[in-house]
């Protein structure tokens, strides 16, 4: 596939990676999920994000952007999954009539799937101390202990995550 980047359009490229390599990624995927129906929903995803890229330019190896991005949709899908049971096993814990609604946990698991996406761009010594702080309470010299670092770069860490926090709740800052 040969296309000039000043005579076609984005939509035209990611029209042409589609055709020549759709068939391989679903094949591909098909044989490492070992279902059709991942396999299916997950190499449309790919394209889906390819179309969302504003910065899409004719790759050299288009198998090895398509594999790597399906590969990251997966892992993706991983996350939310785990995080879903994680959350549905910890609901089955409380008495069911502090249930929330269906509606209630659908927003919930969203909000959750969120957090997770945002923290996710945290290193992980940031990651864990902005939980070890906010989930199970621990203070400065507590997370600087467990993670082998000082007490300011906990207060580095923990900014860290608010501003992620921030940025969900409010968007980029000016």
């Amino acid at each position: 596939m040969r296309v000039s980047a000043q005579g076609s359009s984005h939509q035209q490229l990611v029209g042409l990676l589609y055709r020549d390599h759709r068939a391989w990624l679903f094949g591909w995927l098909r044989k490492n999920l070992n279902c059709t129906q991942r396999a299916e929903d997950l190499s449309q995803d790919t394209f889906v994000r390819l179309l969302g890229r504003s910065d899409l330019q004719e790759p050299r190896e288009p198998r090895a952007l398509l594999t790597t991005i399906a590969k990251g949709l997966l892992i993706d899908q991983f996350r939310r999954s785990a995080l879903e049971r994680a959350y549905l096993d910890e609901l089955a814990q409380a008495p069911e009539n502090l249930h929330p609604s269906p509606e209630e946990q659908a927003l919930a698991l969203e909000a959750l799937s969120e957090i997770d996406r945002l923290l996710g761009q945290l290193s992980n010594k940031a990651r864990a101390a902005f939980l070890y702080n906010r989930l199970d309470g621990l203070g400065h010299a507590e997370i600087a202990e467990r993670l082998g670092v000082s007490p300011s770069r906990v207060r580095q860490y923990l900014a860290q995550g608010l501003r992620q926090c921030y940025i969900a709740l409010y968007g980029e800052p000016l």
